[in-house]
């Protein structure tokens, strides 16, 4: 692919604009996959200013302002990447909206940062014009008496929530401020969490949390809409689920006055590969069940990541390529490093892939996340890799389609607006040379890509 800089971009449109508010363009004789619709063959979809006017049969022979043949070629919803870190590292952040586009990711979900980091970050990719993909954010990690992500040794993207009375303070400043939904984190108490979700709730917030620690999935995740990581599942799905909880809740008093991120750690390292060890299935089926409505968000690109390498893939060096100096020869020596050490304990990685193929079985709806930029998760092609690992773990090419397309626009309500390709949807498009159902690597084959109506070649 032919790589564009953001600034030849940004004149391309405006020059575009400049001439005609209305400019209508069409894409010909090409075949449409969507998790809602299925396949519909050799289909012209016209389009302009941010909106699908029509979807024809190709024997259509009007003539358009831009006309594009899409013969032998399919066309997909733009995709999400529904877990990212915008302001997690400041040398990735001006990178990430053109690099996110240029793999066909229209929309992101960022999932923590703090607010004076992420407003005006938000602020650059939502202003008019910008080229950039549809921004949905939680402000910060909303945290318990201790702070996981402190800034002490790793940035600062959490902030500490003691109280019910703090937590609705600090769920309706958020609102105030824009957030498109909350975030509660790892360390929250039970009483805090539920004051959290309480506001949330009356605010019209969607909520989006890890497990706390001081509480059960199968109690925490049926109050919130999404869950991420699949992290502390396990621990009930094992069959001495109560006797880990009470371990925990002694451990969370914190006698050895770790700080948040030791005493997570500490508590992770404890308990997460004696849980797996101690795995039941009836337990787990019943934890399942209570999680049936609730959106997993597993990043098997991050849990699994051992079982996919990313530095061992043909196209790693070629995607370093696209980065900012500093991040790629940091991150080619870590791969490089990676490749020549011990592979490590598979366990986390197996069971995470083994849990998503049970909840999928059992109908829990997913989310396709990465946490990027976190553990070399390239912004973009991270979430080709997240489908990979979708598909590997039992999901069909469409329903891991479906999760960064249509779950995500219907977390937030916005499935009349995004997720399909549809007469009155917004045009979010991605046109691909080879067929995804076939192979779902094929999702990485994109000739070019329709965000907010504009047509943009890499």
């Amino acid at each position: 692919m032919q790589y564009l800089h953001l600034t030849a971009l940004t004149l391309l449109v405006t020059s575009c604009a400049l001439l005609d508010t209305r400019e209508i363009s069409a894409i010909k004789g090409v075949t449409i996959i969507d998790a809602v619709n299925g396949v519909r063959e050799n289909q012209t979809v016209v389009f302009a200013n941010d909106e699908i006017l029509q979807i024809l049969s190709s024997d259509d022979s009007s003539d358009y302002h831009r006309s594009i043949d899409g013969s032998g070629k399919y066309l997909i919803p733009g995709l999400w990447d529904f877990h990212v870190h915008l302001t997690y590292d400041v040398r990735l952040t001006r990178a990430m909206p053109e690099l996110f586009l240029s793999y066909g990711v229209t929309s992101v979900r960022d999932t923590g940062g703090l607010m004076r980091n992420v407003l005006p970050v938000v602020g650059t990719m939502t202003r008019e014009g910008a080229v950039s993909p549809r921004v949905h954010f939680a402000g910060p990690l909303l945290d318990g008496n201790l702070v996981v992500y402190d800034g002490v040794g790793r940035p600062e993207i959490g902030v500490s929530v003691k109280t019910p009375e703090e937590a609705r303070a600090a769920v309706i400043k958020l609102h105030e401020e824009g957030v498109s939904f909350i975030k509660i984190y790892e360390l929250t108490s039970p009483e805090v969490f539920a004051a959290l979700v309480d506001v949330a709730n009356e605010l019209g917030l969607p909520v989006d949390s890890h497990v706390p620690l001081s509480m059960r999935a199968s109690v925490a995740g049926p109050q919130v809409d999404s869950i991420e990581h699949l992290r502390n599942i396990e621990l009930d799905c094992a069959s001495n689920a109560s006797e880990l909880l009470e371990s925990r809740i002694r451990q969370l008093q914190n006698p050895d006055g770790l700080s948040g991120a030791e005493l997570r750690a500490s508590l992770h390292s404890a308990q997460r590969l004696p849980a797996i060890e101690n795995y039941d299935e009836l337990q787990c089926n019943k934890t399942i069940e209570a999680l049936s409505s609730t959106m997993m968000v597993p990043t098997l690109r991050l849990n699994s990541i051992l079982l996919n390498p990313p530095y061992e893939k043909d196209d790693w060096e070629d995607a370093l390529a696209r980065l900012p100096a500093s991040v790629r020869a940091q991150w080619l020596i870590e791969g490089e490093r990676r490749k020549a050490g011990p592979t490590g304990d598979l366990t986390f990685a197996e069971w995470s892939l083994s849990l998503t193929k049970k909840m999928y079985e059992s109908g829990v709806p997913f989310g396709a996340g990465t946490d990027v930029p976190i553990n070399l998760s390239i912004p973009g092609y991270s979430l080709h890799s997240e489908l990979e690992m979708l598909v590997e773990a039992g999901l069909e090419p469409i329903d891991a389609i479906a999760a960064a397309t249509i779950k995500p626009a219907q977390y937030f309500s916005l499935e009349k607006e995004l997720g399909t390709i549809d007469v009155g949807k917004r045009a979010d498009m991605v046109l691909l040379d080879a067929n995804p159902l076939s192979d779902i690597r094929n999702t990485k084959q994109i000739n070019l890509v329709v965000s907010k109506g504009q047509i943009l070649e890499f």
